[in-house]
């Protein structure tokens, strides 16, 4: 048994019923939320269901254009099955093995042959999708960063937000520059996050020629997060908050930030809190309206995820394994290209490609 993985799963589920406990143990917003729930309009939590539903379609075609690249093809149910895999295991999985980690195992299992290009397509489609975030909290916290800074709590919370923002830009400029320099080679060893960048210049000179193909998949990554954004617009409209539109993609980039880091299992409670401080200054919504639309728009995800859940029990790749052997097989994959591979080993030229599209 991994002692500091089980010791991080337990802190994680620690956290995660503390601030559930925080969020929902006054009995009086419980009775509050009751009878918000008993006069919603539950149409528009349909209307989410169908956003999300569209949101895994655009997450789709984005991960079918990078594995494309690469040679990769899968039938769209394959894909879509592998993708919906991956929205099970991250929602209702704590600790570190994550949907990604379990779609990366199962895609290997669909592409022996492939194993190095496989697995960096899906660490650009993760590039991708941040790369898509990072523009879209750009420009609203250009355009709405004096409206969230009104109050002491949700300015301090847009400041976390930059401060993430600025150390994932830093990251992702010294991970170019390592890459255009040719420095891959003289990175430390013992440098922390090392393979990461390592992992990061190869995917670069894997897509570097396919820059054509790289921009409509980040096209598409733009479209999955305004999706994601739209979701919980409509948990608000079910239960008649004020709140705009604009004011949910003002806000949607702070809490999916947030609640993406590996505080709490899946942003549960963390997500109730942040909407509570979020939506409760910046838009006078009661705070148990803000923790049910919260809570709704989790569960309307929550949704597509059991039906991935579903498809995980009848899935029938070439073999099945455990999650210790799942974690143990993508990590084994991850040390070959980043300990043995020279990243232009992996250089793929497209231009003939280009040419005769």
């Amino acid at each position: 048994m991994n002692i500091k993985k089980t010791a991080f799963t337990t802190l994680q589920v620690v956290v995660t019923l503390g601030v559930l406990y925080v969020v929902f143990h006054d009995p009086k917003k419980r009775a509050q939320m009751g009878e918000a729930l008993g006069h919603s309009d539950k149409i528009w939590l349909l209307g989410g269901f169908i956003a999300y539903g569209f949101v895994e379609l655009f997450a789709a075609i984005r991960w079918n254009i990078l594995l494309r690249v690469q040679g990769i093809y899968l039938s769209s149910l394959r894909l879509g099955a592998l993708l919906m895999i991956g929205v099970f295991f991250n929602l209702f999985l704590p600790g570190g093995t994550g949907g990604d980690v379990v779609k990366t195992y199962f895609l290997l299992k669909e592409t022996s042959d492939k194993k190095a290009p496989a697995l960096l397509a899906v660490l650009m489609d993760r590039m991708v999708g941040l790369l898509g975030l990072m523009v879209v909290t750009i420009v609203m916290m250009g355009l709405r960063y004096n409206w969230l800074a009104r109050f002491a709590v949700t300015a301090s919370l847009a400041n976390i937000l930059l401060l993430i923002l600025v150390a994932a830009l830093a990251s992702i400029v010294f991970s170019f520059a390592v890459t255009s320099f040719g420095l891959v080679k003289k990175l430390p060893h013992k440098m922390p996050f090392r393979d990461k960048f390592v992992e990061l210049s190869v995917a670069y000179n894997l897509y570097a020629s396919a820059w054509r193909a790289t921009l409509l998949a980040f096209v598409f990554s733009i479209g999955v997060h305004i999706g994601s954004f739209v979701v919980f617009y409509y948990s608000g409209r079910a239960f008649r908050a004020t709140a705009s539109l604009l004011d949910f993609f003002s806000i949607m980039p702070i809490v999916n930030t947030i609640t993406s880091l590996p505080i709490s299992v899946a942003g549960l409670g963390l997500r109730e809190k942040l909407f509570e401080e979020l939506l409760g200054n910046l838009c006078n919504v009661p705070p148990a309206v803000a923790v049910l639309i919260s809570t709704s728009g989790f569960l309307v995800i929550g949704a597509w995820g059991v039906v991935g859940g579903v498809i995980y029990m009848l899935y029938r790749p070439s073999e099945h394994a455990r999650l210790a052997e799942i974690s143990r097989e993508v990590t084994h994959v991850e040390e070959e290209i980043t300990h043995e591979a020279d990243p232009e080993d992996y250089r793929i030229d497209h231009k003939d490609e280009d040419e005769g599209k």
